[in-house]
């Protein structure tokens, strides 16, 4: 899928969902911590937003990232085919792929990463009672959560609270990809 078709359903998609809640930019802004500015920019298709930006506005939202750059309804069975996976680069030679998301009855989100050796990323909180769980695929993945480091290797599993601020690292000198599945619940649950 061209660039110019994403952000143009990113646009329709962040401005219907905020319209459906009746927020207005400045709400949405405050919610999200995503400057006034970079909304109206993204709401009119003129910005590519990162994936942490596009993160914030659906959290904000109660919606999933895939619900952001859905290009069109979703029916009852829904196949996305590869051609249709919406890859973020992610520094040199690093990506993380959408592969499908869903916004009910649960935000769900299916993503493949691969991250170059040397390369992070810097996962912000997520809603309280979201949940990242996670496979190593190739590689040896640091995730760090709280400060603490956890080293996961080829064929290893990892479930963890992912509202808090989380680290995925490639500390090795061969690539890393693993596969992630975020469950965040379509509530908060009370703390």
């Amino acid at each position: 899928m061209d660039p110019e078709t994403i952000t143009a359903a990113v646009a329709n998609n962040v401005r219907a969902q905020r319209a459906h809640r009746q927020m207005t930019l400045d709400e949405l802004a405050a919610r999200s911590g995503v400057s006034r500015g970079m909304l109206v920019q993204v709401e009119q298709g003129r910005t590519n937003p990162s994936i942490t930006t596009l993160t914030r506005i659906a959290d904000a939202l109660g919606v999933t990232v895939a619900r952001m750059v859905e290009v069109s309804d979703t029916p009852v069975v829904r196949i996305v085919h590869s051609t249709d996976v919406v890859t973020f680069p992610h520094g040199d030679s690093s990506t993380a792929r959408l592969l499908v998301g869903t916004d009910a009855p649960a935000i769900l989100e299916l993503w493949d990463w691969r991250l170059a050796p040397g390369d992070h990323h810097d996962g912000d909180a997520h809603p309280p009672g979201t949940r990242e769980m996670l496979t190593v695929l190739e590689g040896r993945l640091t995730l760090s959560v709280y400060g603490k480091s956890h080293i996961a290797e080829e064929g290893d599993a990892v479930v963890f609270n992912a509202d808090r601020p989380h680290r995925y690292a490639n500390e090795g000198d061969v690539p890393l990809r693993f596969m992630m599945v975020v469950t965040e619940p379509r509530e908060t649950p009370d703390r």
